[in-house]
């Protein structure tokens, strides 16, 4: 393992003008958030259709729960975005996300097939950007304490 010490500290040197770049971080942060910058967008212009998601899936009152949707999606996303309380925006989307999940794709529920195949990734994708946004929030956390 010592052999590729030297190696690894030379590929890591390369790499870190780029992947340190505050245009890097901001490009995954904003990818990061794409999803929900475009599904508070597109509740905020297609209100009735933000009111009938929350309907199919049992939330009421449906317009409280869509404004408070829309509210968190474009909040902490912009939260993130600018780095005011970043780590906040973060836990917040990954607890949102982490509850829309368990709502909206429950794979276990649905018959062996192609159905919960697909649901099943989806769950499983999205636990994968609840840890992401919990990295987010750590970094930008350990960041402020130093």
């Amino acid at each position: 393992m010592s052999t590729l010490d030297p190696f690894a500290s030379k590929l890591a040197a390369a790499a870190r003008p780029l992947f340190g770049n505050r245009t890097v971080r901001f490009v995954a942060y904003l990818g990061m958030c794409a999803a929900y910058l475009q599904g508070g967008l597109v509740k905020l212009t297609d209100f009735p259709g933000a009111i009938a998601e929350m309907t199919h899936f049992g939330l009421s009152p449906a317009p409280l729960f869509a404004v408070a949707v829309i509210a968190l999606e474009l909040v902490a996303s912009l939260m993130i975005l600018t780095g005011w309380l970043r780590w906040l925006g973060a836990l917040g989307l990954a607890g949102f996300t982490l509850l829309a999940t368990g709502l909206a794709l429950r794979f276990w529920e649905l018959p062996a097939g192609q159905e919960r195949f697909f649901a099943a990734n989806s769950f499983f994708e999205h636990l994968g950007l609840v840890g992401g946004f919990l990295l987010v929030a750590w970094l930008d956390l350990q960041e402020k304490r130093t």
